[in-house]
């Protein structure tokens, strides 16, 4: 019983990163914007957050900074692809690299400086029943938080106006400019929010999964978080199972390694990024499920006529 709750406490752990990344992601795409670089956000959030809680002491204002740094460098982004129209494939790209050598450049003097972890939540009593209070009772607040951020996104997409209008520039950029909405505007704050929840997921990484800073973390999760929206063809109820069917992956292969069965370790952590290409082989191969439920203008430029 202890051996099963400690590997499902492994495997939601791994996979509330994910959760954070793709969840941003998923109202970025679906106002009609596709930015590939969750994983630059990712690193300046885990970087901003790590050195603020060493120079501050507290982790809480180092979660704000952490989010907050994701959400700066993602504007970048919008004012490029945006407001001067440049191509988003390569910018978001673009914005990768440089997320990569921020975080390399700022984490230099941090690198293998060791961090207390955030507190878990305990509740006397709860926390002990066998096996449902530590699934329950035993997880840090960020872990709350971003199934809570996931169920605020899934209301807010289908059960509000606003949702609804973000969902309908991401379909049609031209109608909804046609009857009023602020494309342009609405797409600032989608990317920004997008930018914020990397940022998060970033900052979770060596605030309470890994307590140390260790330069480029993050290791690819941004890349499979952008993989999970494309997994749970954009609805958010789907990203939840995406992200933490990924998460299980990423604690088996560790679990495998310490079980000490004769395969190369190489070859083991491999084993979420091979799941990862398999699982989009899978769904490209039903390319109506994904023109059905993709946003119809993700990608595309849009220049607002007078």
């Amino acid at each position: 019983m202890d051996f099963t709750a400690a590997v499902l406490l492994s495997v939601i752990a791994a996979a509330t990163p994910l959760l954070f990344a793709a969840t941003g992601e998923l109202v970025t795409e679906k106002s009609g914007v596709l930015n590939l670089g969750v994983e630059g956000m990712m690193l300046v959030g885990a970087v901003g957050a790590f050195s603020t809680a060493a120079a501050t002491g507290n982790p809480w204002l180092a979660i704000l900074v952490g989010a907050g740094a994701g959400a700066a460098v993602s504007l970048i982004f919008a004012f490029l692809t945006l407001s001067l129209l440049t191509n988003q494939v390569a910018t978001g790209l673009a914005l990768t690299l440089f997320g990569v050598g921020l975080s390399a450049s700022i984490g230099q003097g941090f690198v293998g400086t060791p961090m207390r972890p955030l507190p878990k939540l305990a509740i006397p009593g709860l926390s002990e029943v066998p096996l449902i209070g530590p699934l329950l009772f035993g997880h840090d607040p960020l872990v709350y938080l971003s199934i809570l951020l996931l169920a605020g996104v899934w209301r807010f997409l289908y059960r509000s106006r606003p949702g609804l209008v973000l969902r309908a520039v991401g379909e049609s950029h031209e109608a909804a400019h046609a009857i009023g909405y602020p494309v342009i505007a609405i797409r600032y704050g989608a990317v920004a929010f997008g930018g914020a929840m990397a940022g998060l997921g970033g900052a979770y990484l060596p605030l309470a999964y890994t307590p140390m800073w260790i330069e480029n973390m993050t290791a690819g999760r941004g890349w499979i978080a952008l993989a999970l929206v494309v997994f749970a063809t954009w609805r958010p109820g789907r990203v939840l199972l995406g992200a933490y069917l990924f998460g299980g992956v990423t604690i088996l292969q560790l679990h495998v390694q310490a079980g000490g069965v004769g395969v190369a370790s190489q070859l083991m952590s491999m084993l979420p990024y091979l799941a990862t290409i398999a699982v989009l082989v899978l769904i490209s191969r039903d390319a109506t499920r994904i023109r059905l439920n993709a946003p119809a203008d993700i990608g595309k430029v849009f220049h607002p006529q007078a």
